[in-house]
């Protein structure tokens, strides 16, 4: 069924919650531990829409990283807060993300594909600096190649653009109806592989649902880290029956 499989990194290699949920205890402890799972929401809406000003020149880096999180407090009625919060935020925000881990069952997935010999790749968004960061902090290289990662803003486009998806076809040597592409995002990872051609894995942890207008394009749906190497083996398993038959 597929010669190779991509991954996005933010919330899929890794539960980027955690992360933000201890930054924002350390520089915002009024906030409820309640708001907390719908301030993150916010905080990745806010993120996704607005990187791409980034890009354009639009948006300087630090002003979408103030942004996000003022706009996100403030649209839960949480006090204003100032530039210097904001930057204590990202600053305390970056030391947690330096600190990230794997997850076991995300460990076992890579040693597995790498075992099968799949081709593995990586497209996420985000600054090149960060993103390789946290590249580096999960040990990915010890599975991907390096010519295998793209970061949005090295390229000029950013996920759902299917144009960073072609891109990797180019630079990975991928054959569209042979990738499958893993990710959180149903708009970025989803709704962005799909309109490439490609298979998509919808890695739905956070059980998040569907507007009534939007169709379930995505090929297959799991939402917990330990459906993941089942379903994988699934596919590669339908693979190599095709491949015998």
């Amino acid at each position: 069924m597929f010669d190779a499989i991509i991954f996005d990194v933010d919330d899929t290699l890794y539960d980027q919650q955690q992360p933000f949920r201890n930054a924002v205890q350390k520089v915002f402890p009024h906030v409820q531990c309640s708001d907390m799972h719908s301030l993150y929401i916010r905080f990745r809406v806010h993120s996704d829409e607005n990187f791409n000003k980034v890009i354009t020149g639009d948006w300087t880096l630090t002003y979408m990283r103030n942004y996000r999180i003022c706009r996100s407090l403030e649209e839960l009625d949480y006090p204003a807060i100032s530039d210097q919060e904001a930057l204590a935020f990202q600053q305390v925000y970056e030391e947690e993300l330096d600190a990230i881990v794997m997850h076991q069952e995300i460990r076992r997935t890579l040693d597995f594909l790498q075992k099968q010999q799949i081709s593995l790749g990586i497209i996420t968004n985000g600054p090149t600096d960060h993103q390789h960061k946290k590249i580096m902090q999960l040990d990915l290289l010890n599975w991907v190649h390096p010519d295998h990662v793209i970061i949005s803003q090295a390229t000029g486009y950013e996920k759902p653009d299917k144009e960073i998806f072609k891109l990797a076809e180019k630079q990975f040597g991928l054959i569209p109806e042979r990738t499958l592409y893993v990710g959180d995002n149903f708009d970025n990872d989803v709704a962005g592989s799909k309109s490439a051609g490609w298979k998509a894995l919808w890695f739905n942890h956070r059980q998040r649902k569907l507007a009534k207008e939007t169709l379930p394009i995505h090929d297959l749906e799991i939402t917990s880290f330990e459906e993941l190497l089942p379903a994988i083996k699934g596919l590669v398993q339908t693979k190599e029956f095709l491949c015998n038959a």
